[in-house]
């Protein structure tokens, strides 16, 4: 139990964390309601993450960790298994990360405080975001290339910018599509994925424009 124990406590801090991030934001929320919501004290929270900051960071890292590596596995696949074709590299981008938005375990959550961070000005979060992610836009950006050689770089990265916002909103799923009734959360998700892959192909292959 000793074993588990520092786990479970630090899992509930983030868990606690994400959920108060997602509806007040980083800087309206403070320790003392994460420690209450967690049902720990400040000790605790100083011990696992050692200030507020390094919390933040934490929180994203939790699940960011897990869909790059999803994405970069799939990536991984589509080069090997159907190399200079755009659509299953462009899956592998879209669908881990609409798999994680809908997790039952807090992906809802997780989508609110990836818009939080678009929102609020966080400049710590957001260089350690590049620190840590910017690597996997360039790995997707070099394998769009070399699908698209005639694309300038700069077009290139202005349209990967474009699909992360676009993709980040069907995250959200607060559309004008919303899932009917009879349709499962997954089915929907997959249908979103299909059309959003569908739309940033289209993009991307679209004539550059000059400036």
């Amino acid at each position: 139990m000793a074993a588990g124990t520092p786990f479970s406590t630090k899992d509930r801090i983030l868990g606690a964390a994400e959920e108060l991030f997602a509806v007040h934001g980083f800087a309206s929320t403070s320790l003392r309601q994460v420690t209450t919501r967690a049902d720990v004290n400040i000790a605790a929270v100083n011990y696992h993450f050692g200030s507020k900051e390094n919390l933040v960071n934490e929180v994203f890292r939790r699940r960011m960790d897990v869909m790059t590596a999803a994405r970069l596995s799939q990536l991984e696949t589509a080069l090997q298994q159907a190399p200079g074709k755009l659509e299953p590299i462009l899956a592998a981008f879209v669908e881990p990360a609409l798999a994680m938005a809908q997790d039952g375990q807090g992906g809802g959550a997780f989508v609110r405080v990836i818009a939080r961070a678009y929102a609020e000005k966080n400049d710590n979060l957001r260089k350690f975001l590049s620190e840590h992610y910017g690597h996997v836009l360039r790995e997707f950006g070099k394998a769009i290339a070399e699908c698209l050689p005639e694309l300038s770089k700069e077009a290139l990265y202005w349209r990967l910018d474009f699909l992360a916002g676009a993709l980040t909103y069907a995250m959200a799923d607060f559309g004008l599509i919303k899932r009917p009734a009879h349709v499962a959360e997954a089915a929907h998700r997959q249908r979103a994925a299909r059309e959003l892959i569908r739309f940033a192909e289209a993009g991307l292959r679209a004539g550059s424009v000059e400036s």
